[in-house]
């Protein structure tokens, strides 16, 4: 886990930490799988706290059977990890600007 030093969030800031995280991992599924061949996405963020915010994030993905062989655990693992980047990116933002 990383201290990035951000400032105590609002329930706005928290709710557009949640906002970008999913669409992030949304938008990265539908990069490497049609929407059609998707049977379910489900994608939960939850954060802890507002300083420091802990945040969980959760990619659930169920794909067509003609998609057997795609490895899904590792489609998921990766719309995590963009997920989190983003949400990283964001509270960056926000500390750049709490110091000025």
């Amino acid at each position: 886990m990383e201290e990035i030093g951000i400032p105590e969030l609002t329930h706005e800031q928290l709710e557009k930490l949640c906002e970008i995280g999913e669409k992030a991992a949304r938008e990265y599924v539908y990069s490497k799988v049609s929407s059609r061949k998707i049977s379910a996405l489900n994608i939960s963020i939850d954060t802890e706290g507002t300083k420091p915010v802990t945040v969980n994030i959760d990619v659930e993905i169920s794909l067509s059977p003609l998609m057997k062989d795609y490895n899904v655990e590792k489609l998921a693992k990766e719309a995590t990890e963009r997920a989190f980047a983003s949400i990283k990116d964001y509270l960056s933002e926000l500390t750049c600007k709490s110091t000025k």
